[in-house]
């Protein structure tokens, strides 16, 4: 994202991260960047470090091969300094809370539908004017103690303020499917973005027939909680199957892999595809050594995944968690009554 915004700048920069994020292809956003005129060097024209030296860009229309919300944002944010009109097209809706934040500070954004997706043309050279915002609490975060709670017996659990827009809330959809108790109240808006506060509590699930494949649309929605579905999945009756999420394989880690080693680990069964898994439960999970590779969504999954289990699990580089989430393994701790050792 920052990318974008620093590839219209009158400054040259150099972008780097932790050794996950030094594994995740970059020319993804390097191809579009360099179509509006951007010059970026990238290692082995592929990886950060990411060297940009800032300079005026031409609008473009692009077509997005994938589904991405990261993408989509640095497009638009580089279509913030191009001189005319920047438009993005999209195959499924991606989160959208760039297109509900940028008229907040004084930029329109036009959102034409189209099958099977959607275009976004944002104009550049305008003033952005400073605001008052409030950005709601992350669903994402939140998903892995709603896992908790729906998993933990005699649980009940209540988060306060968190966002509920429907191109991040599938998780609770994903739930609702498998019968969690899950509900929704104090529902408001905060700018844009719908806000609510959720309670969870302990619950018996079931995964059948269509409402067990989670596929299509659905999958640009639910991306990031997909390991924490996968954990859930370990104990709900039935089977469980993720497909068209092939975009798993290039976050921190290839969470496809990461995800079926784990469960392998904790002596779970699951099958393997090149855009998904299958798992069949419930499912006996025994304490296990869990390598995070780094990634901190795999971390706080098997995290959980640890309060089923049958004995102690030790999570490789639990610490990593803080890069979206400090404080997790705290607060988690705090939730079991000492089950947990902090890792930060």
């Amino acid at each position: 994202m920052i990318a974008g915004l620093l590839a219209g700048s009158a400054v040259n920069s150099e972008i780097d991260g932790d050794s996950s994020l030094r594994k995740r292809p970059m020319r993804r956003i390097m191809v579009p960047l360099r179509l509006m005129g951007a010059q970026i060097q990238a290692r082995d024209d592929k990886y950060a470090p990411l060297r940009i030296w800032g300079r005026p860009l031409k609008p473009i229309q692009y077509e997005s091969p994938v589904a991405s919300a990261q993408i989509k944002t640095c497009v638009l944010m580089a279509g913030l300094e191009a001189d005319g009109t920047t438009t993005f097209i999209e195959p499924a809706q991606s989160r959208n809370h760039t297109e509900l934040m940028l008229p907040e500070f004084g930029v329109p954004v036009v959102v034409d539908p189209a099958e099977p997706g959607q275009r976004i043309r944002i104009q550049g050279g305008r003033e952005l004017s400073p605001v008052n915002y409030q950005v709601p609490g992350d669903l994402s975060s939140a998903a892995f103690f709603i896992g908790a709670g729906v998993l933990g017996r005699g649980s009940i659990l209540s988060i306060k303020g968190v966002g509920l827009n429907p191109t991040r809330s599938g998780f609770l959809d994903v739930l609702d499917r498998l019968g969690a108790r899950v509900s929704r109240t104090n529902v408001r808006h905060i700018a844009s973005e719908p806000v609510g506060d959720i309670t969870v509590a302990s619950s018996d699930l079931t995964s059948t027939g269509e409402a067990g494949i989670l596929s299509g649309p659905l999958i640009s929605n639910i991306i990031d909680e997909i390991p924490i579905i996968a954990v859930i999945a370990t104990q709900a009756s039935g089977r469980l199957e993720v497909r068209g999420a092939r975009e798993l394989r290039v976050k921190e880690s290839d969470r496809i892999s990461t995800v079926v080693e784990g469960v392998r680990a904790m002596g779970g069964r699951i099958e393997e595809f090149d855009d998904g898994f299958a798992i069949e439960g419930p499912q006996r999970l025994v304490g296990a050594r869990i390598e995070s590779h780094g990634d901190h969504r795999i971390a706080m999954a098997f995290a959980i995944a640890a309060l089923v289990a049958d004995g102690a699990t030790e999570i490789e580089d639990a610490a990593c968690a803080a890069v979206s989430f400090p404080g997790f393994f705290h607060i988690l701790a705090g939730l079991t009554g000492g089950k947990v050792t902090s890792a930060d």
